[in-house]
């Protein structure tokens, strides 16, 4: 017999992509995650991930698991709600801080399959490349671009953004730049708002301030330049794959990476709308994760698959927070 536990156990670590992002939503240390996914897996005589320096991706006998767990933590909540005889219902306004990249080349998508889903929650965006403070209730949710997220405040990780150099494949007669090429092109870089970054940081230490032929506030702007032909830049890969024109000339470099982080305030996280929403926006973040590491160059069409997968009634059961 397969016990509810591990159903969540396999459910936690598809979501997460990690062991340690499975440890997080199931509030429990990394290492009960490593003994009893390997006792699982012993007891059943398979594999339900294939381990890879990338994370943990799910093998055909673990997808079976995570979609019968799915149903069953469907079930388990509408059994509550029937016991219990209160309204879980989501609805309400609900407030999310994001930045500009993040909302026109990946959430608004999601956030519009969101509405499909629960029609009774009104969603004010406030896009803004600063943090704005959750804890003064400037925001509910915030989706933010950041090696440091904030101690005071509770979600997950969802992936590391990858970074790589993208330009017009003409403008060097191949899709190929070696290291040693880097100086003798032209290119994109940072204004003085924007200089802080990792990416920012490395063209100063491989290109050099006297190759950069234009700058720009915005990561919108940059990319916009690059597919303009104005020079080679630096992007998101996520950002990269979706502009028309533009190719990746080099692969991704780690030392640009930033993660991607869902986050909220403790305060608020069992509220209906607030646990909907991380779960929902959670769960299609993490089928992007290919994208937004890099791994893959093509940007799926996504706002078709969600909006299929995605319960059409108002009164749809909201499951158990999981961020």
């Amino acid at each position: 017999m397969i016990a509810w536990d591990d159903f969540r156990l396999v459910r936690a670590i598809a979501q997460s992509g990690s062991l340690a992002g499975a440890a997080e939503m199931l509030s429990v240390n990394h290492s009960t995650v490593f003994r009893r996914l390997g006792a699982l897996e012993e007891q059943l005589g398979t594999r339900l991930f294939e381990r890879s320096r990338a994370g943990y991706a799910v093998t055909p006998t673990g997808e079976e698991m995570v979609r019968l767990a799915e149903r069953m933590a469907e079930d388990v909540v509408a059994v509550e709600r029937r016991i219990t005889g209160r309204d879980l219902r989501p609805s309400g306004e609900l407030r999310i801080t994001t930045n500009d990249i993040l909302l026109t080349h990946m959430l608004t998508p999601i956030l519009a399959s969101f509405r499909t889903a629960f029609p009774e929650i009104r969603l004010d965006v406030a896009v803004s490349n600063q943090s704005l403070n959750l804890s003064k209730r400037d925001a509910d949710i915030a989706i933010r671009a950041s090696n440091h997220p904030g101690d005071t405040l509770v979600g997950r990780r969802i992936a590391n953004i990858a970074w790589a150099v993208y330009g017009r494949p003409d403008m060097l007669g191949s899709i190929r730049l070696e290291p040693g090429d880097l100086r003798r092109h032209h290119w994109i870089g940072f204004s003085e708002g924007l200089g802080g970054i990792k990416p920012a940081k490395w063209l100063r230490e491989r290109v050099g301030e006297d190759q950069l032929v234009y700058r720009v506030n915005t990561v919108l702007g940059l990319a916009e330049a690059a597919a303009a032909g104005i020079g080679l830049a630096v992007l998101p890969c996520f950002i990269g794959a979706g502009i028309p024109g533009l190719a990746r000339l080099m692969p991704p470099d780690t030392e640009m990476e930033a993660g991607l982080w869902l986050l909220t305030h403790p305060d608020i996280r069992s509220t209906a709308r607030v646990r909907s929403f991380m779960e929902h926006a959670g769960r299609e973040l993490a089928r992007l994760r290919p994208v937004i590491e890099g791994r893959e160059s093509t940007m799926p069409q996504i706002l078709p698959a969600i909006a299929a997968a995605a319960p059409h009634r108002s009164d749809a059961p909201v499951s158990p927070s999981q961020d």
